[in-house]
């Protein structure tokens, strides 16, 4: 089991992919990391939402723990996120992280999602979201493994 990633947009920068390399390489099984990149829409506002919405959903399994990025969502701590992902790991669930496009996610991800999550009450560029999520995933891990990296 891992934790996938569906994120709209175009790959990775490289200074995104360098961050991420270096996260990934730490990252142990259940926290393996994998990234599955959408394509934007060619549309605008609400029919590229619902397009890239519908896109999102055909990848998510019917038992994955859908956690859905959004600014207004639920702000966690390191710890909180830890715990949240370790309970999901430990009832077998696949996770999935879903970061939308520049206009959002349409009411039937916000609907599937099992969490909100907001990462600050900033907002970010998505390439930005990316690098944080992943260090936040090995934050997380080490956290579970009771390991000096997160000094509470």
């Amino acid at each position: 089991m891992a934790v996938k990633v569906l994120a709209v947009g175009k790959k990775h920068e490289s200074w995104v992919s360098e961050g991420i390399g270096r996260y990934e390489k730490r990252l142990k099984k259940p926290y393996d990391l994998s990234w599955q990149l959408l394509p934007h829409s060619s549309r605008e506002g609400d029919a590229a939402r619902e397009e890239e919405s519908a896109r999102i959903l055909s990848k998510v399994g019917a038992q994955d723990h859908l956690v859905l990025l959004d600014e207004r969502g639920k702000n966690l701590d390191s710890p909180g996120l830890a715990r949240h992902l370790q309970g999901q790991f430990d009832l077998g669930r696949p996770v999935t992280v879903v970061i939308g496009g520049a206009y959002g996610v349409d009411a039937s991800v916000h609907a599937r999602a099992d969490l909100t999550w907001s990462l600050s009450n900033l907002v970010f560029p998505h390439q930005l979201v990316r690098l944080i999520l992943a260090e936040q995933l090995y934050r997380a891990q080490e956290i579970s493994g009771g390991r000096p990296y997160h000094h509470a």
